[in-house]
């Protein structure tokens, strides 16, 4: 690239700069004009003596993702490709394995948050928390997290081998997956019924309802209507909102999600430097509120799943069970470049509960900060280790499709004359959710003899 052609970038700007600094307090004109010209220099050097030619695009981009990687791990850089992949995501439909990946602070290796319920990924054995150290025999450590989706999706069809460390393992393991294309679902159930649809109603005797959600995305709003409605048609007195493993995903989706529980008040506030607080407020209409509730959250409880568990905490709206959530309470906009061929997804605010309380884990937070979402007082219950490798696994069997699934136990006909075998799910060991369930009885017990009263 021609010096001077350099120089009119910088020049550029350096001239923006200028003016922004008139009103923010940037650098000084002459620091900033230093810091570009080392910028310049560097890519000379790289055009004129790397071992191989490299696209004076590709070096800019990659320094783009450098420095937005250096950020946090939720700043990035999409060119056009990257941000139609990224916007399936969000729509709910993507080619991949079914992951959602961050970058470790510690060892700067790909981890996983979750894997998408029902995916290859899922079904392959990949658990949130685990560290993929390999894709296809390339190490990890460095990767931005473009390059790991680069690597991680492709066309349906086509495998993909991960060398993975599972939490507490001693040796990683190598596992071989096909990529398919991931119709995410959002909202589930316990288990499936003879149809392959969920059931939602955990407790027939007690009428007790459980839902989970998986992710934030489009269509979750939607669809949790559809499952409560469904509910209270049957009956339904009590509700267990499980939002473990959910990584979170569209503030609006949070937003809507909590307000179908709380009639009025702040759901959630946004703050930044330079963006003005933002507060989201609740609507009474088409709220479900009727039923007393019991949200279910765990260490990889993220993002929009701690809004919502926050938000019904602080109403005292549900009573939160499990461990405490992840901590990422900060809010990515996305803003157009190159008259919108490519995007930055920059962080510039958090999210902040009702009570006012922070929920993002900044760096070097200490286990004493408000950070995340505890659990209420004595409702605790830890899921680590190989009991949470275990719950896993065996969720993972009661997901699978009932006609497909070889781990689902023999039944018999029950006689009832319609020639139909009815659904057995595979048995689950599941603490904190049998928590939630003597949480949600008891309070089902106390109205009871309120009503009586």
């Amino acid at each position: 690239m021609p010096r001077r052609n350099l120089v009119a970038i910088t020049l550029v700007g350096a001239l923006s700069l200028l003016c922004w600094q008139n009103s923010q307090g940037a650098k000084p004109k002459d620091e900033m004009m230093e810091l570009y010209g080392v910028f310049v220099d560097a890519v000379e050097q790289v055009e004129a003596n790397y071992v191989r030619p490299v696209p004076r695009k590709e070096l800019l981009e990659s320094a783009l993702r450098g420095m937005l990687t250096h950020l946090d791990p939720h700043s990035s850089y999409f060119s056009k490709s990257d941000w139609g992949q990224f916007k399936k995501q969000i729509e709910g439909s993507f080619s991949g394995i079914g992951v959602t990946i961050d970058i470790d602070d510690d060892s700067h290796k790909l981890k996983v948050v979750a894997p998408l319920v029902g995916s290859p990924a899922y079904v392959a054995g990949i658990l949130a928390g685990d560290t993929i150290e390999e894709v296809d025999g390339t190490p990890t450590e460095g990767m931005t997290p473009q390059e790991a989706v680069e690597a991680l999706q492709g066309r349906p069809g086509t495998p993909v081998k991960l060398t993975v460390l599972h939490s507490g393992a001693e040796k990683p393991e190598t596992l071989s997956i096909r990529r398919a294309q991931i119709e995410v679902p959002s909202v589930m159930g316990d288990v499936r019924k003879g149809d392959d649809s969920w059931d939602f109603l955990i407790d027939k005797d007690r009428k007790i309802g459980y839902i989970r959600i998986t992710s934030f995305i489009q269509n979750t709003t939607e669809d949790l209507k559809a499952a409560l409605t469904a509910l209270k048609g049957q009956g339904m007195k009590g509700l267990v909102l499980d939002l473990r493993d959910d990584p979170g995903g569209l503030l609006s989706a949070a937003v809507e999600v909590s307000d179908l529980f709380v009639e009025e008040g702040m759901i959630v506030s946004t703050r930044g430097r330079n963006t003005k607080e933002r507060t989201y407020e609740a609507e009474k209409e088409g709220t479900f509120t009727d039923f007393p509730m019991v949200v279910l959250v765990n260490q990889h409880s993220a993002s929009a799943a701690e809004i919502v568990s926050a938000c019904l905490q602080d109403h005292k709206r549900a009573t939160i069970v499990g461990q405490r959530s992840y901590g990422k309470g900060s809010v990515q906009n996305i803003l157009p470049l190159d008259k919108g061929e490519s995007v930055l997804k920059l962080t510039v605010a958090t999210y902040w509960r009702p009570s006012g309380k922070n929920i993002h884990r900044f760096k070097n937070a200490k286990d004493t900060d408000d950070w995340g979402v505890q659990p209420d007082k004595d409702e605790e219950v830890k899921l680590e280790g190989r009991d949470y490798i275990a719950w896993h696994n065996a969720r993972l069997k009661r997901d699978l499709i009932s006609s497909h699934n070889p781990f689902k136990p023999k039944a018999k006909d029950d006689g009832d004359g319609d020639g139909k075998v009815p659904a057995i799910a595979p048995p689950l060991n599941d603490k904190q959710l049998d928590k939630a369930l003597d949480v949600l009885k008891s309070k089902l017990v106390d109205k009871a003899s309120t009503a009586r009263k």
